[in-house]
């Protein structure tokens, strides 16, 4: 009876600890991300364009569109000539900065973009979520820069992440309009379900968690101009997306050459957890040539 007994303590006790064991493992494979090359599919050499399916889960998706609705502002473009942030008809969403590692969700997902674009994580600006109600849209444009301001810190954009966090009836496409199609495309290939505005190039559809890698400067690091993109207007519903911009260079790294670096108000350290860094970069952190009022607190010295 007693050896009964123990036989059956040691079977409850190696029960335990594979539960145990494997309750361990899974908390700490779910901090863990490992890319998927299956559900990698190219879209573009010329730009270079690729889309990972479901990058981001249901969970992260809304967790960044539970941050932002709160604090949506129209959304600005950069002056080509002064580099400053300017309202345009060219740009029509709404959108906010979202700061590094405000969270370990919002820290997890800076995490996943390093890890598949291989580019570190201080070369990214702050994630940028934006909402485009219906007929709202982004005119074509290219995300590497020419003012030497935006250039002054980071260098060009290299690199940029556009995460769908929400499906869309119809439109709200990404398209390239100068791409080169594939001369193996054929036209029983074309997506009729394309809006109008998408099918002037090569499109993709947003799908809530999928995710847009595509790169602005060429393999030999000059601006790409095939990399021209637009959003598409929407249609019908709503598009919310997420965007993640990356540099060839820190966009953290230090911009003032003499050392002396500090706050000069002190609501600089909540005007930062806000995102004001980005939001208002002119003041916050300045230029080379002019510092900023924050820059301690906006982390670039």
């Amino acid at each position: 009876m007693t050896r009964v007994c123990l036989h059956l303590l040691l079977l409850l006790f190696f029960f335990l600890l594979s539960i145990c064991s494997t309750s361990s493992s899974s908390s700490s494979a779910s901090r863990t991300f490992t890319v998927n090359p299956s559900k990698v599919k190219q879209i573009s050499w010329n730009p270079r364009a690729f889309v990972y399916e479901g990058l981001l889960t249901d969970a992260e998706c809304d967790h960044l569109i539970s941050i932002a609705k709160s604090e949506l502002k129209r959304s600005a473009v950069a002056d080509n000539l002064s580099g400053q942030s300017k309202l345009s008809e060219v740009r029509t969403s709404s959108g906010m900065f979202i700061p590094k590692a405000k969270d370990p969700i919002v820290a997890g997902i800076e995490d996943k973009l390093s890890t598949w674009t291989f580019l570190p994580k201080e070369n990214g600006e702050d994630i940028q979520v934006l909402r485009y109600e219906p007929g709202q849209k982004y005119e074509p444009h290219y995300d590497y820069f020419v003012d030497k301001v935006n250039i002054a810190r980071g260098g060009h954009r290299i690199a940029t992440v556009l995460m769908y966090l929400t499906d869309v009836a119809k439109g709200g496409e990404t398209v390239f309009p100068e791409a080169e199609i594939p001369l193996r495309r054929k036209a029983a290939e074309i997506d009729h379900s394309l809006s109008e505005c998408a099918k002037k190039g090569i499109a993709v559809k947003p799908r809530r968690g999928d995710a847009l890698l595509f790169f602005s400067l060429t393999p030999h690091a000059v601006p790409d101009p095939n990399s021209l993109h637009a959003g598409c207007p929407v249609i019908e519903g709503e598009k919310w997306s997420a965007t993640k911009w990356i540099h060839v260079d820190s966009f953290d790294k230090n911009l003032d050459a003499s050392g002396d670096c500090g706050d000069l108000n002190e609501s600089c350290e909540r005007w930062a957890a806000l995102g004001e860094c980005t939001k208002n970069q002119e003041y916050m952190v300045g230029t080379p040539e002019l510092p900023g009022y924050c820059r301690r607190s906006c982390k670039v010295c």
